[in-house]
């Protein structure tokens, strides 16, 4: 069936993307990704996530798509074994200099070709196969009908990845300038400081020095923004169409959207599976996160327009606290992440039985036993009382 690959930028995430049902986990090491600025993987840390994801049946890929300059490949093939070497499921790449090292040097690791890598057609596509990809994440420009065309044209022992949820570049497939020109920080080698996401004024060319915004509403203009990509819906057409993996956008955001979206999806993809119907409740759980409005990107044809933004993130419910310890003698530990108080009414995440119930907060001790009336210390160990059978790794929200 399908799989549900969640994003993890640190050992945190990995374990909450699998708790909530991802099949595997795109991570990265300290070099070679797109995501420099995530807390990532150091070399022990990478091995501890392959034996954890391996031990409980799962698989970790990790990404080596930067666009590469002569410079980045020195310790490349060397990183590249230690990789081989540690079971790694896999790697994405987006550079065929990348690629061929790997193919000389680390012949056990799958090698999955990056959205990078700007797939948007059937040719490169077979090309890609040709060269020994195992799986193509497809570019993001692409239409359900044109996923078809490259599924019936390449090896049908080949994958196909597609983005389905999260934060999209304005640019085409990922390829963006606006980063280094402002300030030298190179997004394709890693460093985006998302300057498509600053706000911008207009000046008109006589009137040297006088900006003025672009009003679009009261929160003013984000005029490079891209919507929120959002497929929860079509997932079922994306499957119709040959798609092997659903690929969720997020390695720099926090365990709780990784969990809130990552339940949402596998869910849904459940109910796939055992030919329910669609449950718009999943749409309502992925409210819940930081997000920009949900678009369908290009899947089924939309124009630039429908894809562009012009406010910042909502959400609808606020991340509260973590279960640290499965409830015991009617009462589970968790760590604070925002302040609540006795007399407030949480909300529970969880992959279990208890998604969805609430929690009014009667009772709440610190770790010497004193009663807490408000959890405003950050990150404190609290016992709450409460009668919902909650397992570690569960989250309250708000």
């Amino acid at each position: 069936m399908v799989e549900i690959l969640a994003p993890a930028g640190n050992m945190e995430k990995m374990k909450t993307a699998f708790k909530f049902g991802a099949d595997a986990c795109y991570l990265a090491g300290k070099k070679f990704g797109l995501r420099a600025f995530s807390d990532n993987f150091t070399l022990e840390e990478l091995k501890e996530a392959v034996e954890f994801a391996h031990g409980i049946n799962k698989r970790v890929f990790v990404t080596i798509n930067i666009v590469a300059h002569n410079s980045d490949f020195d310790g490349l093939e060397d990183y590249l074994k230690y990789l081989n070497e540690i079971g790694v499921d896999g790697i994405i790449v987006s550079d065929i200099g990348i690629m061929n090292i790997a193919k000389n040097v680390a012949k056990d690791l799958e090698l999955h070709m990056s959205t990078q890598a700007n797939i948007t057609n059937k040719y490169i596509a077979k090309f890609y196969c040709d060269m020994g990809a195992k799986r193509l994440v497809l570019a993001r420009e692409l239409s359900l009908q044109e996923i078809k065309e490259i599924r019936d044209f390449i090896p049908s022992d080949v994958e196909l990845e597609v983005f389905v949820h999260g934060a999209m570049c304005i640019s085409y497939s990922g390829r963006c300038l606006l980063s280094n020109y402002l300030s030298g920080r190179d997004s394709n080698r890693g460093a985006c400081i998302q300057a498509c996401r600053f706000e911008y004024s207009i000046c008109e060319k006589s009137r040297d020095g006088e900006h003025y915004g672009i009003e679009e509403d009261e929160r003013g203009t984000y005029i490079l923004n891209s919507k929120d990509l959002c497929m929860i819906e079509h997932l079922k057409e994306l499957i119709d169409v040959g798609v092997n993996s659903f690929k969720i956008e997020g390695r720099m955001k926090s365990p709780f959207y990784v969990a809130t979206v990552v339940n949402s999806y596998r869910r849904a993809v459940d109910d796939i599976v055992n030919e329910r119907p669609f449950n718009n409740l999943y749409l309502e759980e992925l409210e819940k996160v930081s997000h920009r409005r949900y678009t369908t990107g290009f899947f089924f044809g939309a124009k630039d327009k429908e894809y562009l933004e012009s406010s910042m993130p909502i959400q609808t419910s606020e991340f509260m606290a973590i279960v640290k310890e499965d409830t015991c003698d009617g009462f589970v530990c968790v760590e604070q992440r925002n302040r609540f108080k006795v007399g407030d009414e949480l909300e529970v995440l969880s992959p279990d039985e208890t998604f969805n119930k609430k929690i009014k907060i009667d009772c709440m001790k610190d770790e010497k036993g004193d009663e807490v009336l408000d959890a405003s210390l950050v990150q404190q160990l609290l016992y709450i009382k409460t009668d919902l059978n909650l397992k570690k790794g569960d989250i309250l929200r708000r």
